[in-house]
């Protein structure tokens, strides 16, 4: 009874094992830097303990553009969901991840082979003092069937620690294919909203060129009728000119920008269009007062970067595991025989079982140095963890500010609109009554163009931080129902 316990004892350690390396154990997100308790930029406060990137993050974002509330937006995001390569590359990365997993896997399991052969050979009458003494060689058939089997017990952990490294692997690349469909949302929406910014620019200036012309065809008739002299006309015209050179290369950045879209919704740029007569959005999602943890915690490049540093502590414990003897159980068994009509007789049946045992006497260094490179490897993933982290931060502190200085500067941009469209009421009130000179008149033109561009551009920056925004959020927030937007 004893030793039926010590033997069934030692077979439980065979095949359980252990499994050599490190267990990971998650470093410090900013390393000896105490974790902030609030963001600096808005006085969003994230008390509480902050959680560093946890799986979930692969979880779908969900259609975060739709705060927006504008159709146009909704359907670009519809076509770069399904037609963007960005997102076909990191879905078939991911496809090749799981496929990976699934492979390491397979070596927990014995590995069967089966083989049929059917040889015909002549044998040397030179092989053996009989065959050379009698002078003979010999012609026959051999028929084989037969199965090869062998299976590793995974005594030290290393297909453990090669499964565990997969799998870290492969959630690595759900992260990465959610932060790649996030990435290239974003990139459509803000791209969509400063090409509606530049499409109002261009029809402010063409609206103005327009006004110009009627300006310059006033100072015209004011000059024939001598009121106005002839610096006055060259004065409109040179006004007039301004506006409309400044037409084509609106044009151009809004060209640009609508071929960018294309690439993004997987279309050719020679037949993309937007969907005309449809202003874009000025609806700015509601920024709630207080920031959850949880939020950093959404964002999918942090749980990737996290993944990877997991992954490559697993890859130590398969490097480690390597300085230790493998065993295997081998097998094998079918039926040989000379002729076909008896091979499955049983006589013609043989088999063959044992044990292997490799041992690494001597590598050449080999293993220390794959075991240094799988060290290094994880020093340099925590760092690239910990720069993800750090990222972050400052990514959701510069939208945050944004946010704010945004807000505060399109508050001072349209107040010196309004003053500067009284001036050049006041201006051109003076120069029809004579009191001015054509200069001063442009002079508010100008001002007054500038501001009202100003404006239209704050408002497409306001709408593009926004987005960018909740991107540094990870698109993992929900807009609240009793919430102020952040100034």
């Amino acid at each position: 009874m004893v030793l039926g316990g010590l033997v069934h004892s030692l077979l439980l350690v065979l095949l359980v094992g252990c499994a050599v390396g490190p267990d990971y154990q998650r470093p410090a997100a900013l390393g000896a830097n105490a974790m902030p308790t609030a963001f600096g930029d808005a006085a969003i406060t994230n008390t509480g303990n902050w959680k560093t990137a946890e799986p979930s993050a692969h979880l779908p974002r969900g259609d975060w553009w739709e705060v927006y509330g504008d159709p146009e937006l909704n359907r670009l995001e519809s076509l770069t969901a399904t037609n963007n390569q960005q997102i076909a590359v990191a879905l078939a990365n991911l496809e090749q991840a799981g496929a990976a997993a699934k492979v390491a896997r397979a070596d927990f399991f014995p590995q069967i082979n089966g083989s049929a052969s059917a040889t015909r050979q002549r044998t040397s009458a030179n092989t053996s003092p009989t065959s050379a003494a009698a002078g003979k060689s010999r012609t026959f058939n051999t028929f084989n069937v037969s199965a090869d089997a062998s299976w590793e017990l995974d005594f030290w952990g290393r297909i453990r620690r090669e499964v565990e490294g997969a799998r870290a692997r492969f959630t690595a690349s759900a992260d990465d294919l959610e932060s790649a469909k996030l990435s290239v949302q974003a990139e459509v929406a803000i791209d969509y909203f400063t090409l509606r910014a530049l499409d109002a620019q261009s029809d402010l200036l063409t609206r103005t060129a327009v006004a110009y012309q009627r300006a310059l065809e006033l100072t015209q008739n004011r000059h024939r009728a001598g009121v106005a002299t002839e610096l006055d006309v060259a004065q409109a015209e040179t006004q007039l000119e301004s506006a409309q050179a400044q037409i084509p290369a609106v044009d151009l950045q809004r060209a640009q920008l609508r071929h960018a879209l294309a690439v993004l919704c997987g279309e050719p740029a020679t037949t993309f269009a937007l969907t005309p007569n449809t202003a874009a959005s000025t609806n700015l999602p509601v920024i709630p007062v207080s920031v959850p943890s949880e939020w950093l915690e959404s964002r999918p490049d942090i749980s990737a970067a996290e993944r990877k540093m997991a992954a490559a502590n697993a890859d130590i414990g398969v490097a480690k595991a390597a300085f230790y003897p493998r065993l295997l159980l081998n097998g094998s068994g079918g039926f040989e025989s000379i002729s076909a009509s008896d091979l499955f007789n049983w006589p013609s049946h043989l088999w063959a079982i044992g044990p292997t045992l490799q041992v690494p006497i001597f590598t050449g260094g080999r293993n220390r140095a794959q075991l240094a490179s799988a060290r290094a490897g994880y020093n340099g993933a925590v760092a690239t963890y910990r720069q993800t982290v750090l990222a972050a931060f400052q990514d959701v502190e510069d939208q945050l500010a944004a946010q704010s200085l945004l807000a505060k500067q399109l508050d001072q941009e349209n107040a010196a609109l309004a003053s500067a469209q009284r001036t050049l009421d006041i201006s051109n009130n003076r120069y029809k009554a004579g009191v001015e000179q054509y200069l001063d008149v442009i002079t508010a033109q100008t001002t007054a163009l500038a501001h009202e561009q100003s404006v239209i551009q704050l408002n497409g920056q306001r709408l593009a931080a926004s987005v960018s925004l909740i991107k540094s959020f990870g698109a993992g927030w929900k807009q609240p129902s009793n919430t102020t937007a952040a100034r």
